[in-house]
């Protein structure tokens, strides 16, 4: 109950800091400074970009996040490990990068990226039926933003670079260099998860 509980109130908190609360506060610009539709959501993903790297910013200056982040990087360096089929020891995930492109980081960039996108198609209606609206399309965006990370995680080339890169810079501010305790802790919580064939977790 506290698992599925604590995920749901994440997500509702996501959904409503970096997607509600932008546009309402869009609106309330739009009808001030007399906006149009094209204006207004240049506006609101502006606003919504702002928001998300300002959380990110000041999150990264609170000293007990600071240790969420090195086992954040941890996570990172042992799955990079673990991808390149190596034995998961702390002396061989050490060697890897902090940085990982289908980090959740970049997968909430890419959501705000694509309701930018998505929402300047849909138009601009009054104040509540947009927020409706746009909370209803989060799991189309969502579902869109995951197939692109996957594809970026799959593929090595200009394109998927060029999607990976924002992400993979905002990772400066959710990832640190672990200590060898926190690469344990990673080596063993991704032992108790992953499949016994490695052929069959392929992105």
């Amino acid at each position: 109950l506290l698992l599925y509980g604590s995920a749901t109130l994440g997500i509702l908190f996501s959904v409503v800091l970096f997607i509600l609360l932008p546009n309402l506060l869009t609106s309330f610009v739009r009808q001030w400074a007399g906006l149009g539709n094209v204006a207004a959501n240049i506006v609101e993903g502006l606003m919504r970009i702002a928001l998300f790297v300002g959380y990110l910013a000041l999150t990264n200056r609170l000293r007990e996040m600071r240790r969420v982040w090195m086992y954040h990087g941890a996570e990172h360096k042992t799955i990079a490990c673990y991808e390149a089929q190596q034995p998961m020891t702390v002396e061989n995930a050490r060697r890897y990068s902090r940085f990982h492109p289908r980090c959740g980081t970049a997968f909430l960039f890419l959501v705000i990226l694509i309701s930018i996108i998505v929402f300047s198609l849909i138009g601009w209606w009054n104040r509540w039926i947009n927020l409706l609206i746009r909370f209803a399309l989060v799991p189309l965006i969502g579902g869109i933003a995951y197939e692109i990370i996957r594809l970026a995680g799959r593929y090595d080339n200009w394109l998927t670079r060029a999607i990976s890169k924002p992400g993979l810079w905002l990772q400066r501010l959710t990832t640190a260099e672990p200590d060898d305790a926190m690469l344990e802790v990673a080596i063993a919580a991704l032992e108790a998860v992953r499949p016994m064939r490695v052929d069959s977790d392929r992105w």
